[in-house]
């Protein structure tokens, strides 16, 4: 078994996903201020986010592989992270009611004793039913909206309002397991043969 992997991530969604693949890590949380610039693509942003949760996370320690990600919501061009409040969970809703949107979690992986990094990003489209206004205050009113970006997740009672999706499932959660796996693989990790 492999020791050293530093989840650098709070998300209890994200260490479920470790868990259910039997990987041992020590999640501590990244204190990352996620800011979107004007003009940056949304892949980068979520790119240079989750570059920058394990970056201060690596600091705090002298060995080991660090694993972070970044998951923003796309939709008709709008980057939307997580809300500030239920107004702002309201709005973000509303404009995914009846369209589709992207989902663009980044991973990476960064090896603290060689000082190098991968950092790679999957895309799922999600398409949204039309939602009523009382279904979006009655979902806020649940608590789920408050800390996913986009104010809803896909795991939860969030399922409700998606039709279906092109891509990975895992991604709109919050970690491409697959992508994850390949990278841990690069780094001499096979979480198949542990």
């Amino acid at each position: 078994m492999h020791k050293g992997i530093i989840l650098a991530s709070a998300s209890p969604r994200r260490q479920d996903l470790l868990d259910a693949l039997g990987v041992k890590y020590k999640a501590v949380p990244a204190k990352v201020e996620e800011q979107f610039f004007p003009g940056e693509l949304p892949r980068k942003t979520a790119e240079r986010i989750a570059r920058e949760k394990a970056e201060a996370v690596a600091r705090d320690f002298d060995n080991g592989l660090v694993l972070a990600a970044d998951t923003i919501v796309v939709c008709d061009g709008k980057l939307l992270g997580k809300p500030h409040d239920e107004d702002d969970a309201f709005h973000k809703l509303s404009c995914l009611s009846g369209k589709s949107h992207e989902v663009i979690t980044a991973v990476c992986l960064q090896n603290i004793d060689k000082a190098e990094s991968e950092v790679a990003s999957e895309v799922t489209r999600v398409y949204f039913r039309s939602l009523s206004a009382a279904e979006i205050k009655a979902y806020i009113a649940s608590g789920e909206a408050m800390d996913k970006a986009g104010a809803y997740g896909i795991q939860g009672l969030g399922s409700v309002f998606v039709e279906r999706i092109d891509g990975c499932y895992f991604n709109v959660v919050g970690l491409p397991v697959s992508r994850v796996y390949e990278m841990l693989a690069r780094q001499g990790i096979n979480i198949l043969e542990e």
